[in-house]
């Protein structure tokens, strides 16, 4: 049990160290560096876990059983070769032969340690189990622990080979990916020696600790100056968005609200009314008369100044409403509020002063309104018609001054 004790140790330290690593799966959608990481620290994980079972298996005698850990306990030795090759290369994000070697080696001892436990099937190239129940290391066993070694001290020997000219945080990531290298290669070594002792858990242990201490760190801190600046952008594109929305809700000539805003606005309304979430609104319609004369005598330009007083007219008469431009000559008013209360006295005074710039010789707008009936409306469209309606009958009243 000894032997197990130290691999479940293994564990639980490993477990603490890096909870945060195996729990935030948003380690799968970062950089390929941290992805690559989350995965070696899953693949040491599962290690502990199958050489736990092995000192346990083979304390109770039960061959089989040891025999099946032993084949798991291989795979998840090679998953944490590659995850370390690919981690270690993909973290240096460098492009270059070296590199591409490693890789390769990262790729070529996790397919020999597949091959060679299928071959160990038929014949005990790997490992054995003698009629006793004891376990006996193969020849191909220790090739693949010195592969393993000449892999770890590759990855020890390039990053301190590349130190120089190296700015202090990468030199830290580099000295901090050799020593790890180093201390499991040379652990490594003491468990050729010792065929029956926990040494390469202790030696994954100690590795990727240290990898922890010094790189994921920095990493975390590079992905905190990430997200800083990705919701940097995102105000910046918000604010951009805003603006371009703003835009588009204001109308060009008189910087009222325009047409799209007025769209929008029927549906948060025709949404309130269905939710019984509004009790009284009213809409007030505008049509100018004469717009087309002025058109037609005076020009464009003088047609869209006329479109300006009069809506100038309109928002000083009901400065605390919204106003919509919805057609050439068309407005509205939405009445909530202050304006809705005194909606009798705002409406009255506009059509006197109507009926003033009709005897003018100013700007003529006819208007009308009706209000929201709580229970009897089920549309904004609705009301809308009622003061459409009222509108042409003042426009036709307008029309019979001149």
């Amino acid at each position: 049990m000894d032997y197990s004790s130290t691999a479940i140790l293994a564990l639980l330290v490993h477990i603490i160290i890096h909870f945060s690593v195996i729990r935030n799966t948003h380690y799968q959608k970062e950089l390929p560096s941290a992805r690559a990481y989350r995965w070696l620290i899953l693949s040491v994980g599962s290690f502990y876990i199958f050489d736990a079972l092995w000192g346990i298996l083979y304390a109770a005698n039960l061959t089989q059983a040891v025999a099946f850990d032993t084949v798991l306990y291989f795979l998840a030795m090679g998953a944490t070769m590659f995850f370390w090759s690919r981690f270690v290369v993909l973290y240096l994000g460098e492009n270059n032969r070296f590199l591409k070697v490693l890789s390769f080696i990262g790729w070529l001892l996790v397919s020999m340690i597949v091959v060679i436990l299928i071959i160990n099937l038929f014949a005990p190239v790997m490992f054995w189990f003698d009629d006793t129940g004891v376990y006996h290391a193969g020849k191909l066993r220790y090739a693949i622990l010195l592969v393993q070694v000449l892999l770890f001290i590759l990855t020890s020997v390039y990053p301190m080979a590349t130190l120089r000219g190296t700015e202090s945080k990468t030199r830290k990531h580099h000295i901090a990916i050799a020593i790890s290298g180093l201390t499991i290669a040379i652990i490594i070594i003491i468990q050729v020696i010792f065929p029956l002792q926990p040494f390469y858990a202790i030696g994954c242990l100690l590795g990727t600790c240290i990898i922890h201490t010094f790189v994921v760190g920095d990493m975390q801190d590079d992905r905190r100056i990430e997200l800083e600046e990705m919701l940097r952008r995102e105000a910046q594109q918000e604010k951009e968005l805003g603006s371009a929305k703003k835009l588009a809700y204001t109308d060009s000539l008189t910087g009222v609200k325009s047409s799209h805003a007025y769209v929008e606005m029927i549906k948060k309304v025709d949404q309130r009314i269905a939710d019984d979430d509004i009790r009284e609104f009213g809409v007030v319609v505008f049509d100018l008369n004469g717009l087309k004369t002025v058109n037609d005598t005076k020009g464009h330009d003088a047609g869209d100044q006329y479109i300006q007083s009069a809506c100038r007219m309109i928002c000083e008469q009901f400065k605390h409403s919204p106003v919509f431009r919805i057609g050439g000559d068309e407005f509205v008013a939405f009445l909530e509020g202050e304006d809705f209360r005194n909606r009798k006295i705002l409406l009255a005074a506009f059509e006197t002063q109507i009926d003033d710039n009709a005897r003018q010789g100013k700007p003529v707008v006819a208007s009308g309104m009706a209000i929201f009936r709580h229970g009897h409306d089920n549309s904004y469209r609705r009301v809308f018609e009622r003061a459409d309606h009222r509108m042409y009958d003042r426009k036709g009243a307008l029309k019979a001054m001149d």
